[in-house]
C-alpha cells in the first residue's frame, strides 16, 4: 500500500507500485534520469480525470 499525503496542494506518493508491463516497457524506452518526470506527468494527467470528485 502506498503512503499518499496532500500538503499545501502537493501530492506526495511514497512506495507506490504499478503493475503494468506495457507501461513499464514504454517508460523503459526513455533514459532512467527522466522516469520520475515522465511518471509525475502521467499521474498528473490521470488525476485530471478525477476533477469532478467523488460522486455520491
Amino acid at each position: 500500500m502506498a503512503d499518499i499525503q496532500i500538503n499545501d496542494g502537493i501530492i506526495k506518493i511514497v512506495n507506490m507500485e504499478v503493475q503494468d508491463p506495457k507501461a513499464a516497457a514504454v517508460l523503459a524506452e526513455y533514459p532512467q534520469v527522466r522516469w520520475a518526470e515522465i511518471t509525475r506527468k502521467a499521474v498528473k494527467i490521470g488525476l485530471g480525470y478525477l476533477k469532478g470528485g467523488e460522486k455520491p
